[in-house]
């Protein structure tokens, strides 16, 4: 399964996506996203600007990432290394439940430095809900540093704000 750019006809199978890890996450007690985030017209904005990566099998969409260079208004508070360069940020990285633990995250995550080392992107942006414990070990292990936490609007906890600086390899 390869991870491709995700088309605009494929809206209805991003929404439900979204809309059973939603479900998930909020089984597993982490209050992370809702039915406002992400949102219809989230998704409609990442498709229509081609920003939108995953793995689809047999039309079911695995796991998705989106990669392009907003940044929350929240994050100019925040200290960041690569302060003149040229960051990439990452947005809603997530695996479908029936396909977490078996290195699907590891792999959109991986894709995405890929795609920042190709198009010469300085360094990698995000943030992730402080209480999900999964997503935070994986970006600690996949080396990148703690920035600080940003706060949003209905949201329980914060969100620990990361960076990792692309070096040449």
């Amino acid at each position: 399964m390869e991870i491709q750019k995700i088309r605009c006809k494929e809206l209805k199978t991003v929404l439900q996506f979204y809309r059973e890890i939603s479900s998930d996450l909020r089984q597993k007690g982490i209050q992370q996203w809702d039915r406002y985030y992400p949102n219809r017209f989230i998704v409609k904005s990442d498709l229509k600007e081609g920003n939108l990566y995953g793995i689809l099998s047999d039309n079911h969409l695995v796991g998705a990432v989106v990669v392009d260079t907003n940044q929350s208004k929240k994050y100019r508070k925040l200290y960041w290394e690569d302060e003149e360069g040229n960051p990439l940020v990452i947005h809603r990285l997530a695996v479908h439940p029936l396909y977490q633990g078996k290195g699907y995250g590891k792999r959109l995550l991986h894709f995405a430095e890929e795609f920042a080392r190709l198009h010469e992107y300085t360094s990698i942006r995000l943030d992730v809900f402080s209480v999900n414990d999964g997503a935070v070990k994986m970006y600690e292990r996949a080396g990148y540093q703690d920035r600080g936490t940003i706060h949003f609007p209905f949201r329980s906890a914060p969100y620990i704000c990361y960076e990792k600086i692309m070096g040449g390899d």
